[in-house]
């Protein structure tokens, strides 16, 4: 289990350092609270922006980004909730949420990757 958080560590500070260079600023690592985690949460132009990263070493288990199910969304908007909630951002900050796929050495931002879904979906 070791081995999987320390390769998923580095493949969120190989997202990181991209989204550096794409203009993000990241304001938190590894956000974690009752309802989950959250890989990075950013700051991009006026956007409050949550992250996931999903690695995979080739395709035969399906791309990255399918891994961000509608299930795996619901726990994101909760922690997202969370997360705004604490640090006092208002519904007057637009939110967004971005999937870092990485597949084999292949890295695709997905901006905007999901909607939104709130308490009551």
């Amino acid at each position: 289990m070791e081995n999987r958080r320390q390769l998923g560590s580095a493949y969120e500070q190989q997202a990181e350092e991209y989204l550096k260079r794409q203009g993000y600023r990241i304001l938190c690592r590894n956000y974690r609270c009752r309802q989950g985690e959250i890989d990075l949460v950013a700051r991009e132009g006026g956007y409050l922006v949550f992250l996931e990263v999903k690695y995979r070493a080739n395709g035969k288990k399906g791309m990255p980004q399918e891994a961000v199910d509608i299930r795996k969304q619901r726990k994101i908007c909760r922690v997202a909730d969370h997360y705004r909630m604490i640090h006092g951002y208002g519904d007057e900050v637009p939110c967004r949420f971005d999937v870092v796929a990485i597949l084999g050495e292949d890295l695709i931002l997905i901006r905007d990757a999901f909607c939104y879904s709130g308490r009551n979906t």
